[in-house]
This record gives structure tokens, sequence and C-alpha cells, in this order.
């Protein structure tokens, strides 16, 4: 049963993801976390961290961890989970798939076409809506504390979060290099 929730889930979330793998961390948090309670909110924040570290897009990323933490914390057993994150992986990304199959001669065909060029700009705000609910979404006590619980920690992540957009927005810095830059940052302000 849990395989098929995992199926159906990440299905969904691959066939209306728009915006591609940050586009898509606000669906997969809301339904990992809240609808199904497979994981806590602080794990999958965890997920995410891991997810950009590594190689690969982050929505694949993050089915192929949340499928696999969502079915070791369900009790089974190692095997079981590696098959969670398959099942997690190939169900978000199967819909797409089927998608440019089938539309990829009529896209070629008919880009250019005015109703299609309306479609792409009433598409472009809400990515950039899903884009900033994954961001608000990420912006919760599990990632910079609290002033009231703990101030030196809340005030090193406001300060490491402003000094990564100021790196990589303003003086261009390479992400990969900010966060290295945040970790080391964290390891010796936070530990």
């Amino acid at each position: 049963m849990l395989f098929l929730s995992l199926f159906i889930t990440f299905f969904e979330i691959g066939l209306f993801g728009f915006g591609g793998g940050y586009g898509m961390l606000s669906l997969i948090q809301t339904e990992v976390v809240r609808n199904h309670a497979w994981m806590s909110s602080e794990q999958f924040t965890n997920i995410v961290a891991i997810s950009q570290m590594t190689p690969g897009p982050i929505g694949i990323n993050s089915a192929t961890y949340c499928g696999y933490a969502a079915v070791k914390n369900a009790g089974m057993g190692e095997t079981m989970a590696v098959l969670g994150s398959f099942t997690a992986t190939f169900a978000l990304v199967l819909p797409s798939f089927i998608l440019m199959i089938l539309i990829a001669k009529m896209f070629m065909k008919y880009m250019s076409h005015p109703v299609v060029q309306n479609v792409f700009l009433g598409l472009r705000p809400a990515v950039v809506g899903l884009l900033a609910a994954a961001a608000l979404l990420l912006m919760n006590k599990e990632n910079f504390s609290s002033f009231t619980d703990d101030p030196w920690r809340f005030c090193i992540s406001v300060a490491l979060f402003l000094a990564t957009f100021v790196g990589v927005r303003v003086m261009k810095i390479n992400p990969i290099r900010m966060i290295l830059f945040a970790g080391f940052a964290g390891l010796l302000l936070l530990w």
C-alpha cells in the first residue's frame, strides 16, 4: 500500500510540478510532510540540503531520498527502502517522459503560434510563484531556529542566508562555493 501511495503521489507531483525541481519542492513537502506524514519537516529540510549538494536535478534527487526515507520510516528494511527510492523517482519522471513523447512533434510544429506563446507567457508567473513558495516553505524554524529559542543560531542562520544571497546575486560567486562556505561557517559557528 505504501508503494502504491508513493507512486501515485510522486506521479501527481511529476504531472503538475511546473517550474522544474525547485518548483516541485513545495508540492513534495506538502505531500510527504503534511498530507502523508511520511517524514518530519526537519527530515525534509535535510533531504533538500542533500539534494542540492548531490549531482542531478533537485526534484529527482528529493523524490529519491523521500521514497527511501518514507519506506525506512515505515520500519521496512534497506532493500525495501531502495525500492521506495526507485518507485518515487520513476513515478516523478514518468509523466514528463510520456508528455514529452506525446507533444514533441506538435510543439515543434506550433511553437510560434500566438496561442502557444500566450500559454507559456501565462505559465511564467506561475513558475515564479512556485519557486517563491518553495523558498518561503524552507524559511522555517528547522532551518533558521527562532530568536526566542536560540538567538545565536537564529542570527547566524540569517547572516548566512544574507551572505549567500549577496554572494550569489551581487558578487556572482559560484553557488557551489557558497554552499561550501556556508557549510564551513556553520561548522565553525554552530558546532
